[in-house]
């Protein structure tokens, strides 16, 4: 697991960057084939093998590493807009490997000890930003395995995205804009509506400025065509697989 966490975050970085594998191969020093392996975790490489792929990834060796232990603890993060699924079908998800589920806005609160309507009264995005990248990198550093639901903006935060595609495997719930507007009114949250004389419109208008940065992550499951016990167990085999 350690091995295929390392080869994730490595391909995670060069796909940020935007590099082919033979142009980090190349200003690396390492064939093209050794380098497939690595990000498939499916080779053993040496510190300095390493540190020179790190170089050319313009990644500090330690920041890679930071997290993994012997344990092979990791996370799974979920993300898609609000009426995704992400609260419900985490939950499920963890209850079923037994491990901890967390939502992030809420850990974002705590960490701010104030409301998140507190936070954006009083600094706006930019505060729950701050507060949301300090989160993250506490979540990092405990180095537990965790479920994870995110905000649905996380993904406009170029650092905060990055980071967290390099620390956990990422998975996008994602669903018909009507499916999304649907579930959010059976839960009585009303905000999506607020302020708009066509709230499927805006639906639609937002899910479309973020797809391409929410289809970055590693797994795709669609929520409106599996039920919730389907995309769990699609979920599972996903977070046990050795990738």
């Amino acid at each position: 697991m350690l091995l295929s966490t390392l080869g994730q975050r490595l391909r995670s970085r060069r796909k940020e960057l935007q590099y082919s594998q033979a142009k980090v191969a190349k200003r690396s020093g390492v064939s093209l084939r050794f380098l497939a392996d690595v990000e498939m975790g499916r080779s053993n490489i040496s510190i300095l093998r390493l540190a020179e792929i790190c170089a050319a990834l313009q990644i500090p060796l330690a920041e890679l590493l930071r997290g993994l232990g012997s344990n092979g603890a990791q996370m799974l993060a979920l993300v898609g807009m609000r009426g995704a699924g992400k609260s419900t079908i985490g939950r499920a998800l963890a209850a079923d490997l037994q491990i901890t589920f967390l939502e992030l806005d809420q850990l974002i609160a705590e960490e701010a000890q104030m409301p998140l309507s507190e936070i954006f009264s009083m600094g706006g995005m930019a505060l729950y930003r701050e507060y949301e990248s300090t989160t993250l990198q506490k979540l990092f550093e405990s180095g537990k395995p965790i479920i994870l639901a995110t905000g649905g903006s996380l993904v406009l935060d170029v650092q905060n995205w990055s980071r967290l595609r390099g620390y956990a495997r990422t998975v996008w719930l994602r669903c018909a804009p009507e499916v999304y507007l649907e579930r959010v009114r059976e839960q009585g949250d009303w905000r999506p509506m607020q302020g708009y004389s066509d709230a499927l419109e805006e639906v639609k208008t937002i899910l479309h400025e973020r797809e391409k940065l929410y289809a970055q992550s590693d797994l795709i499951v669609d929520t409106d065509s599996n039920n919730i016990r389907e995309s769990v167990l699609q979920l599972k085999e996903f977070f046990q697989s050795d990738i």
